[in-house]
């Protein structure tokens, strides 16, 4: 089928599942520790990591590893979601599995171990029947999207857009780190510092970097989370592309990037929200929908992790479900809660196990890039 995508919750046709195979370590360097700042930034017993820094006084990139029984678990439940998603008549594309020996990649001035491809909603927008490869902001993920290159092709050959964004450098001095030190101030400060950039012979000042995961589509409108420069710069890009073919709506800072956690639409006038409070970070024609609030994640539906697991997401990554169609969402099974609240407003619920997303920094939405639904282009907000 053609590549055709307008927004979150449309019947679903076609979609690209992750792969988590070879997963086994974090790469962490500045651009990683920046990333998931929001998230590595307290101390608790159970809502942040318990983290201690692998090696003290320096800014090389290390290798932060992942236990291989928690790769292992992640692996099968990445294939079981792709199960169900073929068992609800869903066409099923997989990308390029990561080798166990793939070779470290590098830039002008870094070098990273590869990441598989299994977050795809980060890398890549698809709006309409366009794929927009996105400015990646982790150097570990710089060329995860060559994974997807063959399903591209496919589609590019069936008379899809294809268009790739600017690609950064990614020197220490390609980053705005003005989030980071705004939230030291007012917040107390992270668990970690962020280590002070280093200069490079190639620093050209701050770049443009945007993940898919922090733009809502809704039709022709799309919501994109701005929190520092090299996202505004990014969003500059994307608005003079898609040149009034879409409103651009920016929020500021209701994260540190992705939104897909916060908030999602999952039909016309209804979000899937983490509080209420979110509205008021909305545009206006937006803040008349519907808030769906659940409860609060409880300890007890996550696993006990060691001091030395990396957590890299809130306990709210539960909310980063994903609409097969405006009445249908896959859900993790081990959030109850969740299920009952959305089966409450008239939403069948579809269980999907997923034990490990906090180490790993997804749910189904993050694993997942619909590329194909049953919709055309609306206007939602007339």
């Amino acid at each position: 089928m053609r590549l055709n995508s307008h927004d979150e919750w449309s019947p679903l046709k076609e979609i690209i599942v992750g792969s988590a195979e070879n997963y086994l370590s974090h790469e962490r360097d500045i651009s990683f520790d920046l990333f998931h700042f929001d998230n590595l930034r307290f101390r608790s017993d159970w809502a942040y990591p318990r983290l201690t820094r692998a090696r003290e006084g320096t800014t090389a990139s290390h290798s932060w590893e992942i236990k291989r029984r928690y790769a292992e678990e992640l692996h099968e439940d990445v294939e079981g979601l792709a199960t169900v998603l073929t068992g609800l008549g869903v066409t099923v594309h997989r990308p390029i599995p990561l080798p166990p020996d793939a070779a470290p990649i590098s830039g002008l001035g870094w070098q990273a171990a590869p990441t598989p491809a299994l977050n795809i909603r980060d890398n890549t927008l698809i709006i309409g029947d366009e794929i927009i490869e996105t400015s990646p902001a982790i150097r570990s993920r710089y060329l995860e999207t060559r994974l997807l290159a063959p399903i591209f092709t496919t589609y590019f050959n069936d008379g899809a857009k294809w268009t790739t964004m600017p690609r950064p450098i990614l020197t220490d001095n390609s980053f705005d780190l003005s989030y980071t030190r705004d939230a030291q101030t007012t917040l107390g400060g992270p668990t970690e510092p962020i280590d002070e950039p280093q200069p490079s012979p190639y620093d050209v000042g701050f770049e443009m970097m945007l993940d898919g995961a922090q733009c809502l589509r809704l039709g022709r409108d799309i919501v994109v989370n701005i929190a520092h420069e090299n996202h505004r710069l990014a969003c500059d890009w994307l608005e003079r592309h898609l040149d009034n073919r879409y409103r651009i709506h920016r929020v500021y800072r209701m994260a540190d990037n992705h939104i897909d956690s916060m908030i999602l639409a999952l039909r016309p006038g209804v979000f899937l929200a983490r509080h209420e409070g979110i509205r008021d970070l909305l545009p206006e024609p937006l803040q008349t929908w519907k808030m769906i609030v659940p409860p609060t994640p409880s300890p007890d539906r996550f696993p006990s992790y060691d001091d030395g697991d990396l957590l890299l997401t809130s306990p709210y990554i539960d909310l980063n479900v994903l609409s097969v169609d405006p009445d249908t969402v896959l859900v993790n099974e081990d959030c109850p809660d969740l299920m009952r609240t959305l089966e409450s407003e008239g939403f069948t619920v579809v269980p999907v196990r997923h034990r490990h997303r906090r180490l790993f920094g997804g749910g189904f939405h993050c694993f997942t890039l619909d590329t194909v639904r049953d919709n055309q282009l609306e206007d939602y907000l007339e």
